[in-house]
């Protein structure tokens, strides 16, 4: 009995000061101090029309242009709608329009090669890469780069509807890097690019390609014209003068597209970049379209080039340095029916007594100093077919004069 009783009391203390921990907590919460002896006075309302409501703090209001939305975060949006950059979105609207006017002219070209297969004697088509083209006319020509299709037997054209056809080669110059190919379609699917000029071109103007770099179809990148009167070495070593340079997106697989300025006319044909990867580096190149306007119609009527020159064998440059020859290019050969042997020039040759005679060492033509064969070709083809040219040569050490009637050359 004295043990319920005890356990009892030990209850009823438990309790009290539990009770006791609970109504000082919330005398703290209420935030007055607890004190012994001084009653608690009860807490008496204000009448209802002298009570004063509580306002919520607003953060200091920020003055903001009119019709310019704000970010939850403060920050200015851009407006999309159209109206808050008018000239972005006009640009923007130019190139839609470009891309949309000038992709139908853009045709995606792959190459393949028929082999014969070693054990079984079948014939088989061997994938061998892509390119690019465009349509030139409205007769199926398609321009593109030779390099594309310089080691092909098989060529399809891809236009941007996806549909392909089998392509024939028409022209070709290797000194050019420029091919022509033709397609049979239907009449409504040529579109001719429009033809532009290089001739007004400044650095810093903008400039579009359109191509299908690593096969991917109807790409589009932009860019600037860098830099002008680039030269780049053709698969033939011949130089290509008064290239293109621009930082416009190029990569494998743009060869033989166009370079177009903002109206959307063909200023230049992508045809290299300069990169130690391969891949785009920032500089591409393209051959000017006042090259390609002499050049193609050339290929369209005869297959080839047909330019004036001398038939005539020359020394490379390696050679010449080798030799410790003067700036110039040596004459190795002049074959039957050249010009140059008719008008008096002497090739490389050996005495009777089998000693060697260097023949003569083309130094300039009409004034214009020549160094490499590569010169001596691009200022040929400022002539015609039949004028006549001063060469100066050195001969045994004596620099004369000879006068060169130009004969048709085919290249």
């Amino acid at each position: 009995m004295q043990t319920l009783v005890k356990l009892g009391f030990i209850l009823l203390l438990f309790v009290t000061v539990n009770v006791a921990c609970v109504v000082l907590v919330l005398n703290y919460r209420d935030g007055e101090q607890p004190s012994k002896g001084v009653p608690r006075e009860p807490i008496r309302l204000a009448p209802e029309d002298q009570r004063v409501t509580a306002r919520p703090v607003l953060p200091p209001t920020v003055a903001t242009p009119a019709n310019v939305p704000v970010s939850m975060g403060g920050e200015r949006e851009r407006d999309w709608s159209g109206g808050g950059n008018t000239e972005l979105a006009s640009q923007e609207r130019a190139t839609i329009e470009l891309f949309r006017k000038t992709s139908p002219s853009v045709v995606h070209i792959t190459t393949s090669q028929v082999k014969r297969d070693f054990f079984t004697m079948d014939l088989q088509e061997i994938p061998q890469g892509s390119g690019t083209g465009f349509v030139w006319d409205r007769q199926g020509h398609i321009v593109t780069n030779y390099h594309v299709i310089s080691n092909a037997d098989v060529a399809m054209v891809a236009f941007d509807d996806q549909s392909t056809f089998p392509a024939k080669l028409v022209g070709r110059a290797p000194d050019k890097d420029l091919a022509v190919l033709r397609v049979e379609v239907p009449a409504e699917k040529l579109r001719p690019i429009t033809v532009g000029t290089s001739s007004d071109l400044e650095v810093g103007r903008m400039v579009f390609a359109i191509g299908n770099p690593f096969g991917l179809d109807q790409t589009l990148t932009t860019g600037v014209v860098s830099a002008l009167g680039r030269e780049i070495k053709s698969q033939s070593r011949i130089p290509i003068k008064d290239v293109i340079q621009t930082d416009a997106a190029i990569n494998p697989g743009n060869s033989g597209g166009p370079l177009l300025d903002r109206m959307g006319s063909l200023i230049g044909v992508n045809t290299a970049i300069f990169s130690p990867s391969g891949a785009y580096a920032g500089i591409g190149f393209a051959i000017p379209v006042d090259t390609v306007r002499w050049v193609i119609p050339e290929l369209i009527q005869n297959g080839k080039i047909q330019k004036p020159g001398i038939a005539v064998s020359l020394a490379s440059e390696s050679v010449t340095k080798r030799l410790g020859l003067p700036r110039g290019v040596l004459i190795l050969d002049l074959p039957r029916g050249s010009a140059g042997l008719d008008a008096g020039l002497q090739p490389t040759r050996r005495n009777r007594y089998g000693e060697i005679l260097l023949g003569d060492i083309i130094v300039a033509v009409d004034g214009k100093p020549v160094e490499s064969p590569g010169d001596l070709i691009l200022i040929f083809e400022q002539y015609e077919v039949g004028d006549r040219v001063v060469l100066t040569v050195i001969r045994e050490g004596q620099r004369m004069d000879v006068l060169v009637r130009l004969q048709l050359l085919e290249g």
